[in-house]
């Protein structure tokens, strides 16, 4: 693996707490009353969650208005869509509450329109006799000029046999497109994986830092997030595709290519993402997760966990159905 140890670091931070935090509920705090499951829910989010000066939520606000909806003798379904709702004005798709009948969720793609369909890509421009290896579908375009690499989900399963088969097939292109499009993240794993094979010397890519007290503010020192070259690597010029539908580790890749001077990101801001999640559980037995760390720019700014923008942007034009607008300026760009 050649993930950063600064991110392992954080993992085992963000799990090790979740760990402690369901053996404390379920041996003290076990209750299923509405009013103390609330506050409780809004003071963790209050103490723990990342974003809120970065996102501009008034949380007290929040509460004032949420609290109101609860009642005694209120059923677990009308409770659960208050307690839901409430981490919804987060607007954070890594912010989840978790239910034996539900689970909320905010949405991030909903926020820009579709900008991808698989069959057109396959239809008119790799055909259907594309490479499938491991998590990657990929053919030539243009001729052979360039390298298309379909990457759907950052399943964990990136591994150097596929990148090696991968990356030798376009050895001789002019340029590859990544295609990360409705790619909803996954794991972090992966990211460092493909990010190794794209440099040629150790890399900062960005910054991060790690809640770490109550005030919306208290943040640990931002460390630097370095990529080290691995194995067979391409370095001539590579279009990354990207939307609203790019969530997660597709934001945290995208976030990184800002620091590699041969990599264009083409298509409509990302979704954000860029906040480790980590969890527990509510005295009613109930599971929830929020983001408690940042990703930071170079210049350690948290901003782009509103999205990280396209250098070029563009859009799908959904009255023709025979052309993929933002791989067609994908490949003008590589050539």
């Amino acid at each position: 693996m050649f993930y950063n140890s600064k991110y392992l670091f954080l993992l085992v931070i963000v799990f090790a707490i979740a760990s402690c935090e369901k053996a404390f509920f379920e041996k003290e705090l076990s209750t299923t009353d509405s009013f103390e499951n609330f506050e409780y829910l809004w003071k963790e989010c209050d103490e723990k969650y990342s974003f809120f000066e970065v996102k501009n939520i008034d949380w007290n606000a929040v509460k004032e208005e949420y609290s109101a909806k609860l009642h005694e003798g209120m059923s677990e379904d009308s409770l659960f869509n208050v307690l839901g709702g409430m981490l919804t004005e987060l607007r954070d798709d890594h912010t989840n509450l978790f239910s034996d009948f539900n689970v909320s969720s905010f949405g991030v793609q909903y926020l820009g329109q579709d900008n991808y369909d698989w069959r057109i890509v396959v239809d008119n421009y790799i055909t259907r006799d594309y490479y499938r290896s491991g998590p990657f579908s990929h053919n030539f375009l243009d001729n052979g000029e360039i390298g298309y690499v379909r990457f759907p989900a950052f399943t964990g399963t990136v591994d150097n046999t596929n990148l090696d088969f991968v990356l030798n097939r376009y050895r001789d292109t002019k340029g590859l497109i990544i295609d990360l499009r409705e790619n909803g993240g996954g794991a972090v794993t992966d990211v460092f994986n493909i990010l190794s094979r794209l440099v040629e010397t150790e890399t900062l890519v960005n910054y991060s830092r790690i809640k770490n007290g109550p005030a919306h503010d208290d943040f640990s020192e931002a460390a630097p997030v370095n990529v080290t070259p691995y194995g067979l690597r391409y370095t001539k010029k590579i279009a990354v595709l990207i939307d609203r539908g790019t969530y997660s580790a597709g934001s945290f890749i995208s976030l990184a290519t800002k620091a590699l001077p041969n990599v264009v990101l083409i298509g409509d801001t990302t979704g954000g993402g860029l906040g480790l999640p980590n969890g527990g559980q509510l005295p009613n037995g109930w599971r929830y997760r929020f983001s408690v760390t940042q990703a930071l720019t170079l210049d350690k700014s948290p901003d782009y966990e509103n999205g990280v923008p396209p250098d070029i942007p563009m859009l799908f034009d959904w009255s023709d159905l025979t052309k993929d607008e933002i791989l067609e300026r994908a490949i003008a760009e590589l050539q």
